[in-house]
């Protein structure tokens, strides 16, 4: 009945401690050996993404950067791209340089800060690539920003997504990925957009799609798959938008969520077939 399962990182396939349990991994590979696409869905970075692919040995096109680009898992082709419009980073960067908020951006695969600290640091260990320092952010906007990142503390961002709801929700997708984290990207770049694209150009059905994920950025993912699917530890809005909610990201809940779906019903049909008579 499915042919494509597109799967947030973090907060979803990822547990807390930012690792992919092994009965996930081997069910995932068991999946694929069925026949069916499985990719990965995520506001990372593609270098990042690719890491995690490599690991789950999916060789298929990765949706990143919360949609705005979708490459296959060697990064030789681009099969979707969406940029900030130039006008709005620099606004962006300005708003960030007179409230003091940390933001980041990316241009080419590459992580971009004014200015080296903690919350760099921190996010670059965690997501396992580097960064490179420039002091001038507005020098790169006219060359096209993949993704802005704002990282602070979520009640400062709540504040901020507001004003850049009120600003630029025409010209820009403004959503959190995490309670710290608030993504923009272009405004045809988000999950759900992303993830019709590539069904389309593997000529699958909107039905025939599941889609996992927890957080706010998830809700256009949730929405265009034929099965949304929240985890457990998913937000209220994304709970109420999905058709199913599985476990937490530490309970396995993908692992459930293939089970249930894919490899048991799988099981069956072959049942079915070999008390068949031949």
């Amino acid at each position: 009945m499915y042919k494509l399962i597109a799967i947030d990182l973090d907060g979803t396939l990822l547990t807390d401690d930012l690792v992919i349990p092994q009965d996930t991994v081997a069910a995932i590979q068991k999946v694929v050996a069925e026949g069916i696409v499985v990719t990965i869905a995520t506001g990372r970075m593609f270098a990042s993404a690719s890491l995690i692919a490599r690991q789950l040995n999916i060789n298929v096109p990765l949706i990143t950067y919360q949609g705005a680009l979708i490459k296959d898992v060697n990064g030789r082709e681009v099969m979707y791209e969406r940029t900030v419009p130039p006008e709005v980073t620099q606004k962006l960067i300005e708003i960030a340089l007179e409230k003091k908020i940390h933001l980041q951006v990316y241009q080419d695969d590459i992580l971009f800060s004014a200015e080296e600290n903690e919350k760099l640091i921190a996010y670059s260990q965690a997501v396992k690539v580097p960064y490179t320092i420039e002091p001038d952010l507005k020098k790169l906007a006219s060359k096209g920003i993949t993704k802005l990142l704002f990282i602070e503390d979520p009640d400062v961002l709540d504040q901020l997504q507001q004003e850049l709801q009120t600003l630029y929700s025409k010209y820009a997708h403004i959503a959190k990925s995490k309670k710290n984290y608030l993504e923009v990207t272009h405004p045809e770049a988000n999950k759900g957009s992303a993830l019709l694209h590539l069904a389309k150009q593997l000529d699958i059905d909107p039905s025939e799609i599941i889609g996992i994920g927890d957080n706010y950025n998830d809700l256009e993912l949730i929405d265009a798959a034929g099965l949304g699917i929240a985890m457990g530890n998913a937000v209220k809005e994304v709970k109420e938008k999905a058709d199913y909610t599985t476990f937490t990201n530490n309970e396995e809940g993908v692992l459930h969520v293939l089970e249930r779906f894919i490899l048991e019903p799988a099981r069956v049909k072959r049942d079915k077939e070999g008390k068949m008579p031949v």
